[in-house]
C-alpha cells in the first residue's frame, strides 16, 4: 500500500473486550480487537480522502469514507486490519472506500506473510457510486485471491448492524475463513432486493424470523458457509480470529477444487429445501425448529457436533 502511516492510535490498557461487537463502531472494534497501543492507521481522517461522488448528490461525506485500514498486532503477531463503518451509508462500497481495502490487500500480497482481518459491515455498493463501487468489488475480490495465493491469510469477521450483503457477501466468500455471530447476516442479495425482484411470495422482507434463519449467522454456520460461530462480544471475535489464523489452510488449485466439490454437494443435498429449517433437519439437527432460540453456547456445541467445516476447502 503506497504512502506512509498517517496516525498512530493510542488506547488505554486493559480494553473492555466484553463489549458488544454489534453495538460498537468500526473504530471501537479495531481498538478493542487488537493489542493495546498497536494500531497504526493508513490514510486516516486527517488526510480528507473523501468520495468524489457524494457531493454531486448533496450527500454528507466522511473523512475516512466509511472504512478504517491499517496495521497492528493480535496477541503479539502483526496483522493488517480493515473495518467498515455501518453507520456511514450502511458501510457501502464506493470508490475511495474500495480503494483503501484494495490497497491494504495488495500490501498483504506483497509481504506474503502478514494476515488480513476484514471486519465486514456493509449493505453492498452505494447506488450513488454504482459503477465505481462495482469495479471496487471486482478489484477487492482479485486482491483477496492474490493475497491468499501469495501466502497471506484473509479472515472475515461478521457481526455488525448492516450485515454483510451484496458485494461484501461475495468478498466474504473469497476469504480464507469466516467468523460470524447470530447478528452477522451474510447474503448476496438483501431481503428487500429479493422481494422487489421476485415478489413477496418468494421472500417476505417483513418476516424477520424468515430473514434471520435464512441469512443469519446460525444458518451460515450450519450450512458450512462460516467456519466459526461466536457470541456477540469483542473477546469472542478476537478468540475466533486467533483460532482461524492458526487453522486456515494454504490456498491453491486443490483448495478451489475442494470448494467447488463442496458447493456442488450443498446444492445436491439442499437445493430442493424450501426453508432453512428443512436444511437443518437434513443435516441431522434434532428439533431443528428450536435452533433460532438457542443461546450461543448451546448452539456452538450443537454446530460443532453436527457440522464441521472442511479444512481443505474455502
Amino acid at each position: 500500500m503506497s504512502g506512509s502511516p498517517t496516525r498512530t492510535a493510542t488506547f488505554s490498557a486493559g480494553p473492555d473486550r466484553a463489549a458488544s461487537w454489534y453495538e460498537a463502531s468500526a473504530r471501537t472494534r479495531v481498538r478493542l480487537l487488537l493489542d493495546p497501543d498497536s494500531f497504526v492507521e493508513f490514510i486516516g481522517p486527517e488526510m480528507r480522502e473523501v468520495s468524489p461522488h457524494l457531493k454531486v448528490f448533496d450527500l454528507p461525506e466522511q473523512f475516512d469514507d466509511g472504512i478504517v485500514v491499517g496495521r497492528g498486532s493480535l496477541d503479539g503477531s502483526p496483522v493488517f486490519v480493515a473495518a467498515q463503518e455501518g453507520r456511514f451509508m450502511g458501510g457501502a462500497f464506493g470508490e475511495v472506500h474500495g480503494a483503501k481495502l484494495t490497497g491494504l490487500l495488495r500490501a498483504a500480497r506483497d509481504i506474503g506473510s502478514m494476515p488480513v482481518l476484514i471486519l465486514f459491515e456493509t449493505g453492498g455498493v452505494r447506488l450513488q457510486e454504482a459503477n465505481a463501487g462495482e469495479l471496487a468489488i471486482a478489484e477487492i475480490m482479485r486482491a483477496v485471491i492474490e493475497a491468499r495465493t501469495a501466502g497471506a491469510k484473509v479472515i472475515g469477521l461478521i457481526g455488525g448492524r448492516a450485515g454483510c450483503y451484496g458485494g461484501g457477501g461475495l468478498i466474504a466468500g473469497c476469504c480464507s475463513a469466516l467468523a460470524v455471530s447470530e447478528q452477522g447476516r451474510i447474503a448476496v442479495s438483501g431481503p428487500e432486493v429479493i422481494e422487489t425482484n421476485r415478489g413477496v411470495e418468494e421472500f417476505d422482507s417483513r418476516d424477520h424470523a424468515l430473514v434471520w434463519r435464512t441469512m443469519g449467522g446460525k444458518h451460515r454456520r450450519l450450512l458450512g458457509a462460516a467456519e466459526t460461530f461466536v457470541d456477540d462480544t469483542v473477546q469472542d471475535f478476537r478468540d475466533a480470529a486467533l483460532e482461524l489464523l492458526g487453522s486456515a489452510g494454504s490456498f491453491g488449485i486443490e483448495t478451489l477444487r475442494a470448494e467447488q466439490s463442496r458447493l456442488e454437494d450443498r446444492l445436491l443435498r439442499f437445493g430442493a429445501c424450501p426453508d432453512a429449517v428443512d436444511i437443518w433437519t437434513a443435516e441431522g439437527v434434532p428439533d431443528a425448529a428450536s435452533v433460532p432460540a438457542l443461546p450461543a453456547d448451546r448452539f456452538i456445541a450443537l454446530a460443532d457436533k453436527v457440522r464441521r467445516s472442511s479444512r481443505d476447502a474455502r
